[in-house]
């Protein structure tokens, strides 16, 4: 059965498919989204020289060696930008729901891989297989690569703002509970020390864009089926 939300269920690697809107979400108050709304904007440039929307075919393998490491910028989670007034819509392309795919990388089980360039997010199953799942990952200039662990999980996250950016947005709420407002989604996985995150949005049209100050976003059924999976002390990856 497709997710909540979808009216049509395309097929994932035919250049016929229909691009069209199957999962729309539209934002509101704080949505999943709102800390880059806010902080970042909602619509940035992709990098030049990056072509998306281009995964292998279902069922191709998924090679992982290779893909060059990119310097992580500096206090990139801080960056500010415009606020958007009015409600955005955005669609979900069915290439980014997720699905079961060959893997053929190094990795061991139970490992999580960040693909930023083409905006993917595996766990590395037994038997040369891995989930993936489509992802928000950080705008250009924003992004960030290296090898991190989960070192913390949580349900219905509380955001409290860094200090740094309450100095640049004194606007921003001093904390917020979770719940179905809060920026931080559903579940969150927090990687190692830094303010990096793996967690949902309530803005599922984000993802498959570069939008965010660092962060890994899911849709929230996504990020609560990855939370049932990995663990504290998972291997994440980002590429």
């Amino acid at each position: 059965m497709p997710p909540p939300g979808v009216v049509a269920q395309q097929p994932y690697d035919s250049p016929s498919a229909d691009p069209r809107a199957i999962q729309v979400a539209t934002s509101g108050g704080y949505g999943g989204g709102f800390i880059e709304l806010l902080v970042t904007g909602r619509n940035p440039t992709p990098r030049s020289g990056v072509i998306y929307n281009q995964p292998p075919a279902y069922g191709a393998p998924v090679v992982i060696p290779g893909y060059p490491v990119a310097p992580a910028p500096q206090q990139a989670y801080y960056a500010p930008g415009p606020v958007q007034a009015s409600p955005v819509q955005r669609a979900v392309n069915p290439i980014y729901l997720r699905q079961e795919v060959d893997y053929a990388g190094p990795q061991a089980p139970g490992t999580i891989i960040v693909d930023t360039p083409r905006r993917f997010l595996f766990l590395v199953l037994p038997n040369g297989r891995a989930l993936r799942y489509g992802i928000g990952v950080g705008r250009p200039g924003f992004e960030w690569s290296g090898m991190k662990t989960v070192t913390r999980k949580a349900e219905w996250p509380d955001w409290t703002p860094p200090p740094e950016m309450l100095k640049r947005r004194p606007d921003l709420p001093r904390f917020m509970k979770g719940g179905e407002e809060n920026p931080l989604g559903a579940r969150a996985l927090y990687l190692g020390s830094s303010l990096y995150r793996i967690h949902g949005t309530n803005e599922p049209g984000t993802i498959g864009t570069n939008v965010s100050s660092g962060c890994i976003r899911m849709m929230n059924e996504d990020v609560i089926d990855l939370y049932g999976r990995a663990h504290v002390g998972t291997k994440v990856l980002v590429i």
